[in-house]
């Protein structure tokens, strides 16, 4: 398993972060194994959210870093200050209030990875960071982040930041992956676009990509003619998307890999650091996600992926 540094932790923090928006406790038995699983292969880095699973997300994993004893190999992201029925809620008391409660459900006094999961383009970017200093000058808080801001924001954010001696964002999770967004997959995502990449590239700002492998598009079970998940049909369905994964078949096949490894590996090879959040729930797709993380590309097979050039010399 590689790994990076984010500012703000100790502990490094594996590329392949372990989703966690299906822990119920009704199926804790299948959490705590795939928990087991894939810090059997070296991870320690724990994808969760204040809404994830109406909060039992956050409960199971409390559960089983009590039952395990092994809070201090973890690094734990949660996210908290998403919107609701009413509209935004990134401000001082909503922030305070969804992680007042993580914690609780954590079991824990302290949160590796903090972001909020959503942005209020009205809130001055400053405001929210001084609320969000609380916690990381009491070292409740290692590093704070973001997830669905646009790059602009977070360079205001820590614009305030340096100015006024304050703790800056230290991470972003926008969606990143090899096919390419038509449209927001839920209103208020945010997807890495060229302009990101350069910010991203320039400032060498850790990125922690959520749908890192397309909600399966590249698993081969796709084609322009299935349209029955009207979601993938919605965001990624396009004929740029067919070419990208028609050469991601064509390199895995050299490589002897799978597309969706060679999918995942685009994401983990980019000129900065990297994350991606997965999914895997069994064996085989843990095993998958494995061995596409070793995966290593060139500049020249990440440009034609991303059909910036049209020729590549080792097919």
């Amino acid at each position: 398993m590689k790994y990076i540094s984010i500012r703000g932790l100790d502990k490094p923090v594996s590329v392949l972060m372990k989703g966690t928006d299906y822990f119920y406790h009704d199926s804790y038995e299948k959490a705590a194994a795939n928990l087991d699983a894939f810090l059997a292969i070296g991870g320690n880095s724990i994808d969760t959210a204040h809404i994830y699973c109406g909060g039992q997300s956050e409960e199971v994993i409390g559960r089983y870093m009590q039952e395990k004893g092994n809070r201090d190999q973890l690094v734990i992201l949660t996210k908290g200050a998403h919107h609701d029925q009413n509209g935004p809620r990134v401000n001082k008391q909503d922030i305070k209030s969804d992680i007042t409660m993580s914690f609780e459900r954590l079991q824990t006094d302290y949160i590796d990875m903090y972001a909020l999961h959503r942005d209020d383009p009205d809130v001055p970017a400053g405001e929210i960071i001084e609320a969000l200093n609380e916690y990381t000058s009491k070292g409740s808080v290692g590093a704070i982040g973001v997830s669905n801001w646009t790059w602009e924001r977070i360079s205001d954010a820590n614009a305030y930041a340096e100015a006024h001696g304050l703790t800056g964002f230290s991470f972003s999770s926008p969606n990143l992956s090899l096919a390419k967004p038509n449209e927001p997959f839920w209103e208020g995502c945010v997807s890495a676009d060229a302009r990101t990449m350069a910010w991203h590239e320039a400032e060498q700002f850790p990125l922690l990509s959520w749908s890192s492998q397309a909600r399966g598009f590249f698993t081969g079970r796709f084609t322009p003619e299935i349209r029955d998940n009207a979601d993938l049909v919605r965001v990624f369905y396009n004929d740029d998307n067919w070419q990208r994964l028609e050469r991601a078949k064509q390199l895995a096949a050299t490589k002897n890999v799978t597309a969706i490894q060679i999918a995942l590996a685009y994401v983990l090879n980019q000129p900065f650091p990297t994350c991606a959040l997965i999914g895997a729930q069994s064996a085989a797709e843990l095993q998958s996600c494995d061995e596409g993380s070793s995966i290593q590309l060139t500049k020249e097979e990440i440009d034609w992926l991303d059909l910036t050039i049209d020729q590549l010399s080792s097919i």
